[in-house]
């Protein structure tokens, strides 16, 4: 990324070093963890040589192969159901303006400033008033409710970029609402949504907070399960299946940022 010198924030002295550290604080943890990754020893914080064992380890762990498989379909679910939703949403709200629609748009986007931990609770609270069993479903409506802000942001923005003036000439050519939207906006928005689909897909695989207080018996998710093993201490497997998560993140946010600049 090119730097612009000519930004008057680069005048205050000492603003690179603070940036280098910043940066460095941000991704040094990150580097270890993935050299530690492929350490050798039974030790997990002391190097003495190169070793892809722990990965094969992780492989066979049946417990947690069974809790990345609980993580992904409530990942997927989450993912189908709050993008489907949120399309939904963007496509009403940007239909026209309407009375409340600031009230509207404050609450799509509410679960963003709301801290994690507050959501957890009070949907905790609602199951147990409502009498929903906890389980893999009650995982899946928290999560789906909690990834719809994240679908819903890249897709409203691309609602937002369209020219109304193919919607206006596909009306006065006749289409339909289905047709105008099956070859204009659906080709033109696809981007946003596949976008917001990735982001929701990601957030509620790495989702700890939530899963852990509206989560039951059998329905462990994989950071619940790292989060068990790490509480009897750090040990190379704890390293290697979190370098795994790290780089499937790392891959989903990647694409979804390049699939949501695809131009028009």
């Amino acid at each position: 990324m090119k730097i612009d010198r000519a930004n008057p924030l680069w005048r205050f002295h000492g603003i690179t070093p603070m940036a280098i550290f910043f940066f460095a604080y941000l991704y040094l943890p990150i580097i270890v963890l993935l050299v530690l990754s492929f350490n050798e020893n039974r030790l997990a914080t002391i190097w003495t040589g190169f070793s892809t064992h722990w990965y094969s380890v992780v492989l066979d762990n049946t417990d947690m192969l069974r809790a990345a498989k609980n993580s992904l379909i409530v990942a997927l679910s989450a993912t189908v159901i709050g993008t489907l939703a949120a399309t939904l949403a963007a496509m009403g709200m940007a239909r026209g303006r309407f009375r409340g629609e600031t009230g509207v748009a404050a609450m799509l986007t509410l679960p963003l400033l709301v801290p994690e931990i507050v959501t957890a609770i009070a949907t905790l609270l609602f199951f147990i008033v409502i009498g929903v069993k906890l389980g893999l479903i009650s995982i899946i409506i928290a999560h789906t409710v909690f990834c719809i802000p994240f679908a819903y942001l890249p897709i409203r923005a691309r609602l937002d970029g369209m020219d109304p003036a193919l919607i206006e000439a596909a009306n006065d050519l006749y289409a339909n609402e289905w047709q105008a939207f099956k070859r204009i906006t659906f080709p033109l928005l696809w981007p946003g949504i596949l976008s917001g689909a990735m982001l929701s897909f990601i957030i509620s695989l790495d989702d700890f907070v939530i899963s852990y207080f509206v989560g039951g018996a059998g329905s462990t998710t994989l950071p619940i399960y790292i989060f068990g093993m790490i509480r009897v201490g750090i040990t190379p497997e704890v390293n290697a299946i979190s370098a795994l998560m790290l780089i499937i993140s790392i891959i989903f946010v990647s694409v979804s940022f390049v699939i949501d600049r695809v131009r028009y």
